[in-house]
This record gives C-alpha cells, sequence and structure tokens, in this order.
C-alpha cells in the first residue's frame, strides 16, 4: 500500500502522542504482528479474485467499496479551507496513487505473494531518495550504505539473468516508484491538512482517476469477486487501524523490524493455499531490504530526524 480509505503508509494518521512512546513495547509489537497479518490478508483475498478481472477494475471496485468508511471523516472534510495549490497536490497524490494500485494488483494476479511482498518494502527507500531529491535532506553514510544493501536485495529476488523476470515483477519496481511518491506528497500535505482530510481526499480522489481506466476494460464479475474485494477493503481496514494503535504504543524503531514477519507468513500462505514454492532468495532478499530501513530508521530516531515509513500494501 493498504484501508478502506486507504490511508498508506503515506497517509497513516500520526501516532497517538503518548508520555513515553517507549512504554509499552510489547503492545507495540503485538499490534504490528496483527498488522502483518492483516496486510497478508489483503493480498491473498486480490490473489483469490485472479487474473479475470483487470487490475484498472479491481482496483476501482476495492476503492469504492471502501467509500463507505469516509463517512466518519465528512466533518473535518468540511471544516478544511484548502487553496489551490493544496488541492493541486491532493490531485497529483491521487494520479502517483491510482497508478500504483493499478500496478500492484497487475502484479499482485501474476507474481508470488512473496515476491511482491519483499518488493514492497523498497517504498520507505524510494520516499528516503525523494527526500535528498526533493527537500534537500542529507544523504549522508548510512543513507548510501542502506540504499546499496536495499537494492542488492532486490538484484537477489528478482535474479536477473538467473530466472525469468515476470512482467510482474517490473510492475512490482515501478508500484514501489509509484506508491513513493505518493507517500512523499503525503509527507506535505501533513503540514498543509489535517490526517483525516488527507486520508479522506485520498480515497475519493483514486477512484474518481481510476474510474475511467476501470470502464475501458470493464468485465462481467460475480457475487465472488465482489467478496474477496470487499474482504480486500475490511481487511486494509482494520490493518491501518492496527498499525495506528501499534504507533501510539512504541516508536518505529521498535515496531519496524516486525514488519519482517510479514514476509514469512506471506511466504507461508503462497505455499499452503496457493502452491507456490518457498523461495529463499526472496527471503534473503527481504530481509536484506528490512535490515536496511530498519538500520536507517534507528539512527535517525536517535538524531531525532524523520523517519521513513514502514511499507504495507499499496492496494490497501
Amino acid at each position: 500500500m493498504a484501508p478502506a480509505p486507504d490511508t498508506s503508509p503515506d497517509m497513516r494518521p500520526a501516532a497517538a502522542p503518548t508520555a513515553d512512546p517507549a512504554a509499552r513495547p510489547v503492545a507495540g509489537v503485538v499490534w504490528m504482528i496483527v498488522t502483518g497479518l492483516c496486510f497478508v490478508a489483503v493480498t491473498a483475498s486480490v490473489k483469490m479474485v485472479g487474473t479475470g478481472v483487470p487490475a484498472a477494475q479491481s482496483a476501482f471496485l476495492r476503492y469504492a467499496l471502501g467509500l463507505v468508511f469516509l463517512i466518519p471523516m465528512w466533518p473535518a472534510v468540511r471544516a478544511a479551507a484548502l487553496d489551490a495549490r493544496t488541492w493541486g497536490l491532493f490531485g497529483l497524490r491521487g494520479v502517483c496513487h491510482a497508478v500504483a494500485v493499478i500496478l500492484w494488483f497487475y502484479a499482485m494476479a501474476r507474481i508470488p505473494i512473496a515476491d511482491v511482498t519483499a518488493l514492497n518494502y523498497l517504498n520507505p527507500i524510494y520516499v528516503m531518495l525523494l527526500a535528498v531529491v526533493l527537500l534537500k535532506e542529507r544523504l549522508g553514510p548510512w543513507r548510501i550504505g542502506a540504499v546499496g544493501v536495499a537494492f542488492l536485495g532486490t538484484l537477489v529476488i528478482v535474479r536477473p539473468g538467473f530466472r525469468e523476470v515476470d512482467i510482474g515483477h517490473l510492475a512490482m519496481l515501478f508500484t514501489a516508484v509509484f506508491m513513493a511518491g505518493s507517500y512523499f506528497m503525503a509527507k506535505v500535505l501533513s503540514g498543509r491538512a489535517r490526517p483525516q482530510v488527507v486520508v479522506f481526499m485520498l480515497s475519493v480522489v483514486v477512484p474518481v482517476i481510476l474510474a475511467p481506466v476501470a470502464w475501458a476494460v470493464w468485465v462481467p464479475i460475480g457475487w465472488s469477486e465482489l467478496g474477496w474485494l470487499a474482504l480486500t477493503a475490511a481487511f486494509a481496514t482494520a490493518g491501518h487501524y492496527t498499525m495506528t494503535l501499534a504507533f501510539a504504543a512504541a516508536p518505529l524503531t521498535v515496531t519496524q523490524p516486525v514488519t519482517f514477519l510479514q514476509l514469512v507468513w506471506a511466504t507461508l500462505l503462497g505455499v499452503v493455499i496457493f502452491g507456490e514454492p518457498a523461495d529463499g532468495f526472496v527471503m534473503a532478499g527481504g530481509a536484506m531490504i528490512i535490515a536496511a530501513i530498519t538500520l536507517v530508521t534507528w539512527r535517525e530516531a536517535r538524531r531525532k530526524r524523520a523517519v521513513t515509513p514502514p511499507p504495507d500494501a499499496p492496494g490497501a
């Protein structure tokens, strides 16, 4: 990502302030474990839809089914005073996010769940690079090392030249790029509007952008596909809610390493439910990427600097 209003890492509501954010690390870890299970359920439900429904249509229906969750946010949106630049950022972010979710749905139907999950860990790396380029943040040796390790991890996962690279893998690499753009603009928008407004606007703008694309490729679907996409929205909503609880209970330096368990569960799910082979290279590459992210998060938290968001399912 990855909610019925999509609070993708980007727009994830800020963690509720606590007197001591590290006071309940066990609770933070538990909530993050539940979050990972929810996001794995998101990817599994999309996988169940399969390739019979075009990616753009699946993405549109997922967001359309989640609109009901926006109702409680309406008062905050009505009270918001937004200038033209903020509206423009909402629109640009919606375009980036819409492209990302189409690519994610496309990849999810074509490559193993573990591959999608592992490559999704690249999102925070791209966010960090955008912050360096656009916000002039310093790219110190630790960040350079983290970027290098993360991209080596990507090569371990994809292994070009050693196995056939599916178009789904390429779709996931571009998913991470466009999703990073969405997350980056969310960081900018968080200083211009309340979190509820940021969530609401993304959740409305994305299906509006997706609608004509979905209409162009629309195919009839049954209650089964509709039910799986409804579950996608439900699990995404639950995942982002439990993630907020995790952030409120403990800092990212505690909860971020736990996200690696999501790759373990995704691999097990792929093996048990979908008959996908367990790939040790995917696990190793994912471990390299999440280790790089965790190290940068820990270093920047110690320096009291902003940290990159942990990954989740773009379609969430």
